[in-house]
């Protein structure tokens, strides 16, 4: 296979992508960038403009953001099955919930954290709408399930599971018992534990 070269930092997103490397169980290079250092390097921002972690190099092409990074992954590596088939009617569940993290859910609980009101007039207009138009949408579609798309962990899990946990740790989400739950299973699979202390292990 072409060389992986990840980017991270283990206090950054890059943990959500250790996980997903974790459970593809395929070999990458790992480069740990400094905030307010290497991160803004002249080498590193060949590779990502932004100065942000994580990002992946997969022999010559560059991905960043997180969600676009697993689902690349997933798609890379489609023996691991981490991702309906293509011609599935799941797909667009999986894209859905995906996405739905990276749109949504990331406004919702960033406007939550930094206290940005959100006025009723101004919904329309914002992907989120109101934080609670986005917590009750997701505990419904959670509810009595043991994944966010059909009977098996996915992407859509892995991604989604990492920011539940995130938010409510940081109290930007309640801690609702479906999430609890649904968040609790996804933490006891081996990839996510060993991703842990992998990352837990950089911690200074």
């Amino acid at each position: 296979m072409s060389k992986l070269t990840f980017y991270s930092n283990p206090y950054s997103r890059g943990r959500i992508v250790r996980w997903m490397l974790e459970e593809l169980e395929v070999p990458y290079e790992l480069e740990v960038l400094e905030f307010d250092g290497s991160i803004k390097s002249e080498n590193y921002l060949s590779v990502n403009p932004m100065g942000k972690v994580p990002a992946i190099m997969h022999g010559d092409t560059v991905v960043t953001e997180t969600v676009a990074i697993c689902a690349y992954l997933a798609d890379q590596f489609p023996e691991k099955k981490l991702a309906p088939p293509v011609q599935s009617s799941l797909r667009g569940t999986y894209y859905r919930w995906l996405f739905f993290v990276a749109g949504p859910l990331e406004m919702a609980s960033t406007a939550k954290a930094f206290n940005w009101p959100i006025e009723d007039k101004n919904t329309r207009a914002i992907g989120c709408g109101h934080l609670e138009d986005t917590v009750n949408t997701l505990e419904a579609n959670l509810a009595n399930k043991t994944y966010i798309c059909g009977d098996h962990f996915t992407t859509a899990d892995l991604v989604l599971g990492s920011y539940l946990n995130w938010q409510m740790m940081w109290k930007n989400l309640e801690e609702r018992p479906v999430f609890v739950d649904y968040v609790n299973n996804l933490k006891s699979r081996p990839a996510a534990k060993r991703a842990d202390e992998l990352d837990n292990a950089l911690v200074k």
